[in-house]
């Protein structure tokens, strides 16, 4: 009998890492920015902060796979055998690698620590994944373009090899990855984490005649934009369901370590309430789905685990780069539970959601400082006085302030608290018409 799936979430750094394993995640994924795909977002993660992540996560019976994806060149073995030796010594719960030479460093080096490999290694088929099992792998986090009957035949063919699928996030124009766009246009690597994200860009093109030295531009269709490799994310949360009946599935991943922590918090929450409801049978992707559409994306797309690439017309976003989710996060309660940091413009008089940590619960209350109601099936807080730890009060609060403000009773540590996006930007005196960044709801 197939264990329950897990739910395994980004964790960009320290606090992106509380924020995701507080709001359901069994398990996060993340590293220092030694040879991780991620550079940037390991930058905020050193080893110090790293470790404490690590014991944070055991500490609540959760796991952390260390992410050493990146492709060596010969010059850096040594020090790829280094870097392992060191992350082995914090005691993570898997190694994330993607060349077949860091498997085999890997094992020697740290050959306790079960190794798992990254989508890059771009495995679709039976073969190719007893190849690396062979060479010791646990788990292969399989190519983004693999279907799902491609996953029930690597199972079939190796029952005790543990299979990976992301099932959201931000979706590659190339293959698992496998681009050279950023590299050939700024120096930044794809590969060895650094890309530049090109493909996001809006492109003019032209048509050049080299015997009369002439070139025009070539107008975009009406309607059609011109981000022409801008690929829509992914959201496989209405096929939870499915995918979870198959059996063969034993992590569903979400992809995001240099999001946001609200989206750390919300799309990790929204997939642990799928998963759960699987399993109590009372499974309903609208209830997901109106979560997921919160978070600012590229428009939406489940993407190719249950059609193939060639099968579908509707997975790039040509018209924009990104667009409003239906809300704006205001604010996140710290550590503490006392006092909470302004994302967004907030002044007395306010009332905003609270969007808590998996399992919490909130106290109403009403006092000098707040009201805190139950309406439907939300909690919102009504500020009445905006008063920093310090003592000092502010009739607005702006988001970057550097205040921590007092709230009028103990929250659960990270609750997020967030506004419907219209209203925020007629705090901004903004209309989603008026910016490049605007509301358009997919149609599911």
């Amino acid at each position: 009998m197939q264990t329950k799936v897990e739910l395994l979430a980004p964790a960009g750094n320290l606090e992106k890492m509380k924020i995701a394993l507080n709001y359901g995640a069994d398990a996060v994924y993340g590293g220092t920015s030694t040879f991780s795909l991620r550079i940037r977002s390991g930058k905020e993660f050193d080893m110090e902060a790293y470790a404490q992540g690590i014991e944070y996560a055991h500490a609540r019976g959760k796991k952390v796979y260390s992410t050493v994806n990146s492709f060596p060149f010969n010059s850096q073995l040594k020090l790829y055998e280094n870097h392992i030796a060191k992350i082995a010594e914090l005691k993570p719960d898997a190694l994330i690698v993607s060349s077949p030479g860091v498997v085999k460093i890997a094992a020697k080096i740290a050959p306790q620590i079960p190794i798992h490999l990254s989508t890059q290694a771009n495995v679709m088929n039976a073969m190719d994944a007893e190849v690396y099992y062979d060479l010791g792998v646990k788990r292969i986090i399989v190519a983004r373009e693999i279907s799902l009957k491609d996953c029930e035949a690597i199972k079939n063919h190796i029952p005790d090899l543990e299979l990976e699928i992301f099932v959201h996030g931000s979706m590659c124009f190339a293959y698992s990855g496998r681009c050279l766009i950023s590299s050939l246009q700024t120096g930044r690597v794809p590969n060895r984490g650094s890309c530049a994200n090109d493909c996001r860009f809006p492109y003019e093109i032209y048509a050049h005649n080299p015997e009369s030295g002439t070139t025009f531009r070539l107008d975009e269709e009406e309607g059609i934009g011109t981000y022409i490799m801008n690929a829509k994310d992914m959201n496989m949360a209405s096929h939870v369901d499915e995918i979870l009946k198959s059996g063969v599935i034993d992590s569903l991943k979400i992809e995001g370590r240099t999001k946001s922590p609200y989206y750390a918090g919300v799309v990790t929450k929204a997939y642990r309430h799928a998963i759960d409801d699987h399993y109590l049978g009372d499974f309903d992707e609208t209830r997901y789905q109106r979560e997921l559409h919160t978070t600012q994306n590229r428009g939406f797309s489940d993407a190719y685990l249950l059609s193939r690439p060639f099968d579908r017309n509707n997975t790039q976003s040509n018209e924009f780069s990104m667009q409003y989710g239906t809300h704006q996060v205001v604010g996140l309660v710290l550590e503490d539970g006392l006092s909470w940091k302004c994302k967004d413009k907030t002044c007395v008089g306010d009332t905003v959601e609270i969007v808590l940590p998996m399992g919490a619960t909130v106290d109403l209350i009403e006092n000098d400082v707040g009201k805190i109601e139950k309406i439907a099936d939300s909690y919102w807080l009504t500020f009445k006085k905006m008063r920093s730890t310090k003592g000092k009060e502010f009739e607005c609060i702006h988001s970057g302030d550097l205040n921590d403000i007092l709230l009028p009773t103990a929250l659960p540590a990270y609750t997020i608290l967030r506004r419907e996006i219209a209203e925020a930007l007629e705090k901004k005196g903004l209309t989603e018409s008026s910016t490049p960044m605007h509301q358009k709801q997919d149609k599911k």
